[in-house]
């Protein structure tokens, strides 16, 4: 696998690009119209050397832009949260892969902006919201594949094909062991009980993970109760929203708050990672599955989709499909602690050891559709 600016052409594009001038270069003039040029006109000798140049910029275009057996990939994951999976796609295909990483948000951006240039043939993205987006931006093209349909659960996937999860994370609520007892918890919406006032550490409403959360009660609950319980659970924070996941599980462990909101990948970081720090602060909560009696726990995805113009379409989806299979599912499940989309693939032990929980069905399309309304909620609510 190469990873590179998607601006570098490779030496072996050009020499595939100097083949096919001097193939067509060879048959143009050679082949097909054996021209005597003693015998044309000046104005006619003009006229052959600009179709041939236009013949000859018509092969170094697709050369550059369609190059066989490889893949470009535009990824909001880490390389190192991926590339090894891409590694051994590379091995057992021998499609190169591309890789180019960046913020969710800017890949986007720049995916838009590119328009039919675009170099990238695969976004990958964080959350459903963002899939939305892009989805919405029409920067994406419907995937048909069986494959896809039959390993990834629909709820867990655009209804029209636009994109598929291919890893899972739950956001559930982490406590304070010894300042919190877990039958004093039960749902999202209990948080905004005023026993927890002055408890709750949350990240920032910016945050897409938070939009995507209120998203799904506003689906489960309707727009009044949603922002009643918005307006009720932003006064039970025990600070200003800052930081990230790990931030707020931090901010519990030291005593600035006794409940925190978080995705469950971050926490298998914390307590399998290096710093002590965070280890020691992971050690010191349990997580609690909310709304296990209704609706069920917040879950949201990594999801991947094909762009609108992707010049490697085929090995696209491809890539894709690869990280449907069991094998890539593993991986996700063992090295990034995120739970398995397939339902046939079980979940790493140090996921099991979390307890099992029921996830919350919705079809994660409506975490976009239910975006702009979130965020006014939050915002009217005070969530900064």
């Amino acid at each position: 696998m190469l990873t590179l600016s998607v601006s570098q052409i490779t030496p072996k594009g050009f020499s595939t690009m100097r083949l096919k001038q001097l193939t067509l270069k060879k048959m143009f003039f050679n082949n097909n119209l054996k021209l005597n040029k003693k015998n044309l006109s000046p104005k006619i000798l003009g006229l052959t050397s600009m179709i041939a140049g236009t013949l000859l910029l018509s092969a170094v275009s697709q050369s550059i832009m369609a190059s066989e057996g490889e893949v470009n990939l535009y990824s909001a994951r880490k390389e190192a949260l991926i590339k090894p999976i891409l590694d051994t796609f590379s091995q057992q295909t021998g499609i190169k892969v591309n890789l180019i990483t960046g913020k969710a948000d800017a890949l986007l951006q720049r995916i838009k902006s590119e328009g039919k240039n675009t170099h990238a043939d695969v976004f990958i993205t964080t959350d459903a919201g963002r899939l939305y987006r892009a989805k919405k931006a029409n920067v994406l093209q419907v995937i048909q594949s069986d494959v896809l349909n039959e390993a990834i659960p629909e709820n867990l996937r655009d209804p029209q094909g636009y994109w598929y999860g291919i890893s899972m994370r739950a956001r559930p609520i982490f406590y304070v062991k010894g300042a919190v007892e877990a039958n004093e918890l039960s749902t999202y919406e209990a948080l905004a009980d005023k026993k927890f006032k002055d408890k709750i550490c949350i990240r920032s409403s910016n945050n897409i993970y938070n939009q995507s959360l209120v998203a799904s009660m506003l689906s489960a609950d309707g727009a009044e109760k949603t922002q009643q319980w918005a307006t009720n659970f932003v006064k039970n924070f025990a600070r200003k929203p800052k930081g990230g996941d790990r931030d707020q599980i931090k901010g519990a462990a030291s005593g600035q708050c006794d409940i925190a909101i978080a995705n469950t990948y971050y926490f298998g970081k914390m307590i399998t990672g290096k710093k002590a720090d965070q280890k020691k602060a992971a050690e010191a909560v349990a997580i609690f599955w909310p709304n296990q009696n209704s609706r069920g726990t917040h879950v949201n995805v990594s999801g991947a989709a094909v762009t609108k113009y992707a010049k490697n379409a085929a090995n696209a989806q491809k890539l894709i499909e690869f990280l449907s299979t069991k094998e890539a599912q593993r991986w996700y499940a063992d090295v990034n602690f995120e739970y398995p989309v397939r339902k046939d693939v079980p979940a790493s032990d140090l996921l099991k050891s979390w307890g099992k929980f029921k996830a919350d069905a919705i079809n994660l399309n409506q975490l976009g559709v239910n975006n702009a309304e979130a965020v006014k909620i939050m915002d009217r609510a005070g969530w900064k």
